[in-house]
């Protein structure tokens, strides 16, 4: 079990699966030097980011503003009820277009920065404590979370926990914020077991109310945005948690809830589901939390040998992961070299096919795999396809997002027939003249790029049938042909 992969058995098709898996796929250059470099170097190039540099500056309002939000405060109070109105008002259009920005800040990292595996990973953690600006409101403490998320991405298991439960937009997300002794608010201690760290079935209703206990005094200084330990919040009486009694607080709970070995299984079998596309069986997860659990539970060696191991190149493993809506458009940009979409536009695509950054469904976040695909989404895929291939977009503003026909900004709406050509896929770039001079070639790069193996025979017919209708492709005819191979079920997954 967790045998390493022969090194033989290392090739374009393994270095392009892990590539696919641990990042968000990439050129055919880049799955190639990953193939050229073995397995050990390969992994070591994705899960050691931090001997890379990455200058990705913060977004410009992405720090705390405690004098800001002070003046803010004391306007509002001393408003009257119209100025109250439009000053939330203003401070509702501020939260929208920072949102928006962040939103695309952080996909430009996933689709451009050179640490793909460490986004990857952020991508994860922001499912696995699914915390939505719905109700935390502010755009800074999301963007504070998307950050501890990547400083700790792979890092330690109670460390992230612990940091995850003191963050400002966890304490809001699950009313931690609001425990105090005399009413101590259960959401945050039953959500760490149930979603974060155990599973349903391995706590009780005790373990939930003596957790909620132990917790209070963990708390938001909201004045300075920060996290905040009260002791009069908090209840110093003895409580028994998971078989440990004593005056028990938040950090007392995480270390308790760590020291189950279930907490190991949990987690190690949510990392092998979101990388190898299905959930372990329980021999192989058995082994996986032996392996973190033997690792002080950081994860960092749990997973370079979990990439090492054979287990997850397996037949069974392998194009078997359904891409979902951030993938999709990630590794779209990634494999075809191009710029992502203005930022509503992109917002627009992953909102639209399921998936919307910094706002997950429920405190579940996305359940993933093949419920990213229905008759809708499928549609918008084809669509967006053509949208990110062609590079022409509707001439709207991110402020047009929220108008309608025949209200305020309307006219700009009915404008919206016009198109603006931004970006697109440059043929010259992703394919030699030879490529593009020559049908049989033409289809063999695509699918070496965009796939990693040949089409099957009915959509390859289909795709020739296109091209031989051409008696001379032009750059037209490869973009069609390039969005033709986006649209079939194959390009679907990854």
């Amino acid at each position: 079990m967790l045998k390493p992969l022969s090194t033989s058995r290392w090739s374009f098709e393994t270095a392009a699966h892990l590539l696919n898996r641990a990042g968000f796929g990439g050129s055919p250059a880049a799955n190639q030097k990953l193939a050229d470099l073995g397995p050990d170097r390969a992994i070591s190039l994705l899960l050691d980011y931090e001997l890379i540099p990455d200058s990705t500056p913060d977004p410009a309002w992405a720090k705390p503003d405690p004098e800001g939000e002070k003046a803010l405060r004391e306007a509002a109070q001393k408003a009257t009820p119209e100025e109250r109105r439009q000053i939330q008002q203003q401070q509702n259009k501020f939260r929208y277009e920072r949102m928006l920005e962040l939103r695309w800040w952080w996909l430009n990292r996933m689709a451009k920065g050179p640490r793909p595996f460490r986004e990857k990973m952020v991508l994860f953690w922001h499912g696995h404590f699914a915390t939505s600006v719905e109700k935390v409101h502010e755009p800074y403490f999301m963007w504070r979370q998307n950050e501890l998320f990547r400083r700790l991405a792979t890092g330690n298991w109670q460390q992230l926990l612990v940091e995850a439960g003191k963050d400002p937009a966890m304490l809001i997300w699950l009313d931690q914020a609001q425990s105090r002794k005399e009413h101590p608010n259960e959401n945050f201690a039953r959500e760490v077991m149930e979603l974060f760290s155990l599973g349903e079935g391995h706590y009780t209703e005790k373990d939930v109310t003596e957790a909620a206990r132990a917790l209070t005094g963990w708390s938001l200084d909201r004045p300075n945005e920060k996290f905040i330990y009260r002791p009069f919040f908090h209840d110093n009486g003895v409580k028994t948690f998971l078989g440990r009694t004593g005056n028990l607080d938040g950090d007392d709970v995480i270390a308790q809830i760590v020291a189950q070995p279930q907490a190991a299984r949990f987690i190690t079998a949510k990392l092998w589901n979101y990388f190898a596309g299905q959930y372990p069986s329980d021999e192989l997860n058995i082994a996986l939390a032996a392996v973190l659990r033997g690792n002080e539970n950081n994860f960092k060696p749990f997973l370079r040998i979990m990439f090492r191991s054979g287990e997850f190149y397996d037949a069974s493993i392998m194009r078997n992961q359904v891409k979902s809506p951030v993938q999709w458009l990630v590794s779209s940009v990634r494999m075809l070299e191009c710029d992502l979409p203005p930022a509503p536009i992109s917002w627009g695509m992953t909102r639209s096919l399921g998936q919307d950054l910094f706002a997950p469904p429920n405190v579940k976040g996305w359940d993933g795999g093949i419920t990213w695909i229905t008759t809708n989404s499928l549609l918008d895929r084809y669509n967006d396809a053509a949208t990110l291939v062609q590079g022409t977009f509707p001439s709207l503003t991110a402020s047009d997002f929220a108008r309608k026909p025949g209200g305020p900004g309307g006219q700009k709406i009915e404008k919206a027939v016009q198109r603006l050509h931004i970006g697109g896929v440059n043929v010259e770039k992703i394919l030699t003249p030879e490529e593009r001079a020559s049908k049989d070639q033409l289809v063999a790069s695509l699918e070496h790029r965009l796939l990693q193996l040949p089409l099957k025979d009915g959509q390859e017919k289909a795709l020739n049938d296109f091209l031989d209708s051409k008696a001379q492709l032009n750059d037209a005819d490869v973009l069609t042909a390039v969005r033709l191979v986006m649209a079939t079920p194959q390009y679907q997954v990854t």
